[in-house]
């Protein structure tokens, strides 16, 4: 299991507006674990210059449970995320969608499950990365022009 980073707040990591989570749905393929899907999205380029670094978003649908169930999910897993912030993938926006059962897992399973995501994230995000890079450079090598 990967080393905790330090205690810190997921204040600056969160996503907060509705498009932001729409813009993420939409660019990503929905992935599954044992207890919840994850969405994972490059942040466009134009993207706002004072949000920097990767962010993580958190949704509870009321097929979860109720209000105070869906609070609860939402605790456990922000505390869990909160200790690893240090792999939340650069450049991407991850969403997580629990299942209900997330509400009476045993914390440190709930916590290896969020490192296991957070670990495939990253893997995905270095792939994209690389797919990127790879596409431009041979974009520009097929649409230079010739030396006269």
């Amino acid at each position: 299991m990967a080393q905790p980073s330090q205690r810190q707040s997921l204040t600056g990591v969160r996503l907060s507006k509705h498009a932001d989570y729409q813009r993420a749905y939409a660019a990503s393929r929905k992935r599954q674990s044992a207890s919840m899907s994850w969405f994972l999205a490059p942040q466009p380029p134009q993207a706002n210059p004072h949000i920097l670094g990767p962010r993580v978003g958190l949704t509870a649908g009321k097929v979860v449970g109720k209000a105070h169930e869906r609070n609860r999910i939402k605790r456990r897993m922000r505390e869990a995320l909160r200790h690893h912030t240090g792999l939340l993938p650069k450049g991407c926006d991850l969403i997580l969608h629990p299942r209900r059962s997330v509400l009476t897992l045993e914390f440190t399973k709930l916590e290896a499950e969020i490192v296991r995501i957070l670990q495939q994230a990253r893997a995905e995000a270095a792939r994209m990365a690389a797919q990127t890079v790879s596409a431009s450079s041979f974009h520009a090598a097929h649409t230079a022009t010739p030396a006269l």
